[in-house]
């Protein structure tokens, strides 16, 4: 409604460098009315735009017309027959600073006023053009051709180019390059011409501004090479590198610092890795495979020897096998088992050998092994005491052997042998039990692990006998104690499994050695008498075994076998002696046994000789046992009401026995009760008399005390008071004598406090001088490089363009006002030309108009 009223009014007043559109609606053409004028609209006009306020374009802006209005020669707005002012439909208009200026009817603002763009030193604009035109320096542009606008300077914007993006130039460090890729077909900036996706490297220090149809790729470092690293590189295409070398594709090569300090990677090849050097000592070797040979080219299957002491680089493709190897050094007792694999001549045996020969070198010696030898393994001496061995076979010939007592070392066709044992075997020799003092130990231990190439070794103890027996040989023989076995690599130990337990079960005790005794068992059998009352018996029994031959005898073998031939001797022995005393028990009543039961079991197992004695020994011959005696430690009735009678008895016997010795016991008691009373009252009678004695001699004692401390307390006062005063006296002299000394130590003191006060004032002060120094020194030193990376960064020709650039436009702003004048001065009161021109031009020139500095110029 508003707009319709405005519309509507008839008299308009249009301020100065305002302007409206008013439409004749008789002829349908529009004007444009300007101010300053007092616009009286008639009837058949309307005004349909305005009043708005002209367009400005300060110095060093521009705007951008769409549909311009057409102009002749004169600079004037063309009309055509209606008074239209005529417009370039689809077309753009770029206007600079000017008069502020209306816009005609069709006239479309596409972009505000704006400033001009300044591109700074080491930038530039990449344009692009999108009409075909020829510029001002008469050089023809086509639809799609691009170039740069490369600063410093402002660029003043065409209707037929279009700013794609502004560029900066790269810096180029030291030991610094960047990469460069060719959009188009084009020049580079040496001249050189560059296809499409082509890359090439700049090396050259300071700023590059990349070309209309180059673009960075990447900037790359320079590796630095040292005595230590080189580079190994791969060509990716066929080229010659920055040496002068062609370089085939997928070749490969190593860039070493005797070749350069420092390798920028070109395009065309690519930086596999860094490689160090391989150093040697003169103690160490190593085999390289597949070695390139002088040329460069790869010796494919081949190995190369390298000793130290030596520095190199392993080349591409080249690898070592097994690494850094040490020289093998030898001792006395070393040696190496040594394998041929390829067929050579052995210079230091002068000896050919073949592949698959394998020899041995023994200490003290260096060696190092030739690329045709392969160390098996390294053998060291093994010293062997009297007592210890080893079991040797011979891989040829498959015999085995036990060495002993010398410090043996293999040979090539020899090994190791590891003697194998019966499970039980190696667990009695495992456990190491004394067979003597731990016969009784029945618990289990944890197995040592045995090292089965040893001899295997086993000490006899004393009265002890172990049988052996050598399979190959097919013979056996008994050592006796105190002796050590060491057993043969055919030979195995005879195992004895005896009877334990109570009463006796077989297979309990497992052992290695034959103990001789004597020693005891005990064994529990039951019995029956005559009249059927059974008893259990628990007997013990002492044995031993009879060696009556020497071993200088014929039959000392034969006897010594006996005593192995009775695989369970305590297990036979004690059934033949159990069946002998349950034959005799049999035969008597339980009460004949029960009063004779040593007697009958004795006669029983020993029998009588000649003159109906009791034999002293019962001997089994087929193993020389012989039973010395029978100790009977326990008889229990098995039948459970035999027990109760037996007990009933046994307890009236002891009840009997108890009470005779109650009544005995009493009699005693009270006849020397009576004589403790008589004793009593004679001693009460003596102790009465000697009481009164010590009660005289006791008032005496009371007297001479009291006599004695009626004197002794005068004197004692007295000589306590002269104590005291002369106490009181040097307690006086003391104490000034420590107040003097009170006195002069706070002196001292004081006066050392304030010396230390001070010294540590004086020290603080000067600590404080010398950082305030250190801290004015380092800030100078940062502000100088600050300033002097500010200068580098900036560059001198920055600075000077800085410099010069107000007295240089101070001097063009003066050329332009056109003044000529002669200044008389008399020398000695200088005048500044530049800030009068600047006084006489800074008003004419508005702030808004003035250029305001681009953040890259900040920047910089």
């Amino acid at each position: 409604m508003s707009t319709s009223r405005k519309s509507e009014e008839s008299i308009y007043r249009i301020p100065p460098y305002y302007y409206l559109h008013v439409i004749d609606q008789n002829t349908n053409v529009t004007r444009v009315e300007t101010g300053p004028k007092t616009f009286i609209r008639q009837d058949n006009e309307r005004v349909v735009f305005g009043p708005e306020k002209m367009i400005t374009v300060p110095p060093r802006h521009y705007c951008i017309i769409e549909n311009p209005v057409l102009k002749n020669k004169e600079d004037t707005v063309v009309f055509d027959a209606n008074g239209q002012a005529k417009l370039l439909h689809a077309d753009q208009e770029i206007r600079l600073a000017q008069d502020p200026f209306p816009l005609y009817p069709g006239e479309v603002l596409k972009q505000p006023v704006v400033a001009l763009k300044v591109v700074v030193a080491n930038a530039a604009l990449r344009l692009r053009s999108i009409l075909d035109f020829e510029d001002e320096s008469g050089e023809k542009r086509t639809a799609g051709d691009e170039w740069l606008f490369e600063g410093p300077g402002t660029y003043i914007p065409r209707k037929e180019v279009m700013v794609e993006e502004t560029i900066r130039a790269t810096v180029i460090k030291p030991n610094q390059a960047i990469k460069l890729r060719a959009r188009k077909e084009s020049l580079d900036r040496d001249g050189d011409a560059r296809v499409t996706g082509e890359e090439w490297l700049v090396k050259k220090t300071g700023a590059y501004l990349p070309g209309a149809y180059e673009e960075v790729v990447d900037v790359v470092n320079a590796y630095v090479l040292t005595e230590k690293k080189a580079l190994h590189m791969r060509s990716i295409r066929t080229f010659k590198d920055d040496f002068g070398v062609v370089r085939k594709n997928g070749e490969e090569w190593l860039t070493k610092m005797s070749d350069t300090e420092t390798h920028i990677p070109h395009v065309y090849e690519e930086v596999v890795g860094v490689v160090s050097i391989t150093t040697l000592t003169n103690r160490q070797y190593c085999i390289i495979l597949d070695p390139v040979d002088e040329n460069g080219k790869p010796q494919l299957g081949r190995k190369k020897l390298v000793k130290g002491e030596k520095s190199f680089f392993l080349m591409p493709g080249e690898h070592l096998e097994k690494g850094i190897q040490n020289v093998y050094v030898l001792g006395e007792d070393e040696g190496l088992i040594l394998k041929a694999n390829e067929t050579f001549k052995d210079a230091e045996q002068d000896v050919e050998r073949k592949p698959g020969d394998r020899w041995m070198i023994r200490g003290p010696v260096e060696y190092v092994p030739p690329v045709e030898v392969e160390v098996v393994t390294k053998r060291q001496a093994i010293p062997l005491d009297e007592n210890e061995g080893i079991y040797v076979r011979d891989v040829k010939t498959g015999k085995v052997r036990a060495v002993t007592g010398v410090t043996y070392m293999l040979n090539q066709d020899e090994e190791m042998w590891p003697k194998e044992l019966p499970p039980t075997v190696e667990g009695l020799l495992a456990t190491g039990k004394d067979p003597v003092a731990d016969r009784g130990d029945r618990r289990a231990t944890a197995p040592a692990q045995r090292d089965k190439t040893r001899v295997v070794t086993y000490r006899v103890p004393h009265n002890a006998a172990v049988q052996i027996y050598d399979y190959k040989e097919k013979k056996a023989r008994v050592v006796f104690g105190p002796e050590l076995v060491m057993l043969g690599p055919d030979e195995q130990f005879t195992q004895l499994s005896l009877s334990g337990g109570k009463p006796k079960k077989p297979n309990v005790i497992k052992s290695l050695c034959l103990l001789l005794g004597p020693d005891f068992c005990t064994d529990v059998i039951v019995v029956e008498t005559a009249d059927h009352a059974r008893l259990q018996l628990q007997l013990s029994y002492n044995w031993h075994f009879e060696v009556t031959t020497k071993p200088e005898d014929k039959t000392y073998e034969v006897e010594a076998a006996k005593l192995f031939s009775v695989p369970d001797f305590v297990g036979d022995a004690c059934k033949a002696i159990a069946s002998r005393v349950r034959g005799a028990v049999a035969g008597v009543q339980f009460d004949d046994f029960h009063k004779n039961s040593a007697k009958i079991i004795r006669s029983s197992v020993f029998g009588f000789d000649d003159n109906q004695k009791v034999r002293e020994r019962f001997s089994f011959h087929q193993n020389n046992l012989v039973v010395t005696s029978i100790d009977i430690q326990s008889v229990e009735p098995v039948d459970q009401r035999t027990r109760d009678s037996l007990m009933k008895s046994v307890q009236l016997a002891i009840e009997i026995t108890t009470n005779s010795q109650e009544a005995a016991a009493r009699h005693e008691a009270e006849r020397l009760e009576q004589e403790a009373k008589g004793r009593l009252e004679r001693q009460k009678i003596s102790d009465e008399a000697e009481a009164e004695r010590s009660r005289k001699e006791l008032l005496e004692l009371q007297a001479h005390s009291a006599a004695v401390e009626s004197t002794g307390q005068a004197k004692a006062e007295a000589q306590s008071r002269a104590e005291a005063a002369k106490i009181e006296g040097e307690a006086a002299v003391e104490q000034a004598k420590l107040k003097a000394q009170a006195t002069k130590i706070e002196a001292e003191s004081e006066l050392e406090r304030l010396t230390r006060a001070r010294e540590a004032e004086t020290k603080y002060i000067r600590e404080q001088n010398e950082l305030e120094i250190t801290k004015t020194s380092q800030m100078a030193a940062i502000e100088t490089g600050k300033f002097k990376d500010m200068v580098t960064s900036i560059g001198a020709d920055t600075i000077k363009a800085i410099a010069v650039s107000g007295p240089e436009m101070q001097v063009k702003l003066l050329k332009s006002l056109g003044l000529k004048s002669t200044l008389i001065t008399d020398g000695s009161n200088p005048i500044n030309l530049f800030n009068t021109a600047q006084g006489m031009v800074g008003g004419l020139v508005p702030a808004r108009s003035r250029p305001v500095p681009d953040s890259d110029e900040e920047d910089a």
